[in-house]
């Protein structure tokens, strides 16, 4: 059975081509643009200024020798006198070798275009059997012309026709990009390091190793990244451990009800209408304490925030406390828009003056721009709380009232924190408890 094989795609074949790490890949993104430039930079100047220079040069070095040999033409005995001016002139060392017929020698190798320049000046120069050694002697090379009568050697300094800013130039080239090659691997590796390291915390914490928050490291957006993780680790580390807790305050607090319950019912023959009635109220007890609990359980739900007009949602809130007999004052902007999760927030600023109701007779509510942010205060004239205990309420189950579940203050916490806000409880100035709440704006 043949197998047909198709035509590679080059998308494909360049993706296999392409490194798979971020650190080859930004290596590549910086190297491959300065090499193309380098290589058209090198272009330019071995292209067309080296050229010209190696034609003019080779050109030059020619023109001498063809007038040299112009001059013993027209006056064979004037041969020595001409070789010792160009000589001196020219910085030539010339020799007569007479009878002498030129040998083969082998092609030139010199590095550039030098060599193919100066035998294209020479044919035209001499209008004689020519040939060059190269590699005679160190720093000279040798042309050999055919006389009519012996063969003229001429040894010509190498840098007549050899500029060393080429050398220059080409070590400058090479350093630089290798130079440029390190410096951009050691960046990019202190770079890509906080992304590894943001990568192992992420996959760590995922499967329950809980190894404390990271530091961040590197550009401004991977450390931005890191922060942002590690504020989500506390959140969800907050998370687990108040839903853990409310598990436990959940059997605690449904104990009682339902020992009454039990014993109410061992006792059916004689149960009496009071007794009914206390089921009733420990049946309403226990729907109050399910509801709390799951609105603790259930935080912010799916709820997506929107933009809300903040004056109007915190005015039906104050409204429906002055229904239960709250006496409370708002003092807010005609508008504000707040991008929120309306209902979350409705849920917070209630408990928060469920509170300030059960432990004061006067509520005032506040809201004002501050920058980038929102602050919202809730003030109260009741007892206030001690800054050593402010903490604590904050969190689940913690209450000062013996009637109370704690999870007013928590909930409230929580759904402030998700909307990227803080909350504080501070000392009303004239006494009280000022309840701050900042929010972004």
């Amino acid at each position: 059975m043949k197998i047909r094989l198709g035509p590679v795609q080059p998308e494909r074949l360049f993706r296999k081509l392409l490194p798979r790490g971020l650190f080859g890949r930004s290596l590549l993104i910086v190297l491959v643009p300065m090499i193309v430039l380098q290589g058209v930079a090198l272009e330019i100047f071995y292209g067309t200024h080296l050229d010209e220079l190696s034609r003019r040069l080779a050109g030059a070095v020619a023109g001498e020798i063809g007038f040299m040999i112009d001059q013993i033409d027209r006056d064979p005995t004037r041969r020595t006198l001409v070789m010792q001016e160009a000589d001196l002139h020219f910085t030539f060392h010339s020799v007569f070798l007479r009878n002498e017929t030129l040998r083969h020698l082998p092609p030139p190798d010199a590095p550039g275009p030098v060599d193919t320049d100066l035998a294209q000046a020479l044919a035209w120069d001499v209008h004689r059997p020519f040939n060059v050694a190269w590699h005679t002697h160190p720093g000279i090379l040798r042309v050999n012309i055919q006389m009519a009568d012996g063969v003229m050697s001429i040894d010509v300094p190498r840098k007549r026709l050899f500029i060393g800013t080429f050398y220059l130039f080409l070590v400058w080239l090479i350093g630089s990009a290798l130079l440029l090659v390190f410096l951009a691997a050691l960046f990019l590796r202190t770079q890509v390091r906080g992304i590894k390291r943001l990568a192992e915390a992420a996959e760590a914490f995922g499967m329950g190793r809980d190894n404390g928050p990271i530091r961040p490291e590197g550009a401004i957006e991977v450390r931005r990244a890191a922060t942002a993780f590690n504020r989500m680790q506390e959140r969800l580390r907050r998370f687990l451990t108040q839903r853990t807790t409310m598990l436990a305050g959940v059997s605690h607090d449904l104990r009682t009800p339902l020992t009454r319950l039990r014993l109410a019912l061992a006792m059916q023959p004689s149960v009496t209408p009071d007794d009914l009635q206390d089921m009733e109220s420990d049946i309403a007890e226990m729907e109050h304490l399910i509801g709390i609990y799951l609105n603790f359980a259930r935080g912010e739900g799916s709820e997506q925030a929107v933009p809300t007009d903040l004056p109007v949602l915190l005015e039906e809130i104050c409204v429906a406390a002055k229904r239960t007999g709250a006496t409370i004052s708002l003092s807010a902007p005609e508008t504000m828009i707040v991008t929120l999760r309306p209902e979350a927030m409705r849920r917070a600023f209630t408990n928060l003056i469920d509170n300030a109701r059960r432990h004061a007779s006067l509520i005032w509510v506040s809201t004002a721009r501050n920058g980038a942010s929102v602050q919202i205060f809730i003030d109260d004239n009741g007892p206030g709380i001690p800054e050593q205990k402010r903490e604590t309420l904050l969190k689940p189950f913690e209450s000062d009232d013996p009637g109370g579940t704690g999870l007013g203050l928590a909930i409230a916490r929580d759904i402030v924190i998700a909307h990227g806000g803080g909350i504080l409880l501070l000392d009303r100035p004239g006494g009280g408890l000022r309840v701050s709440i900042e929010l972004p704006g």
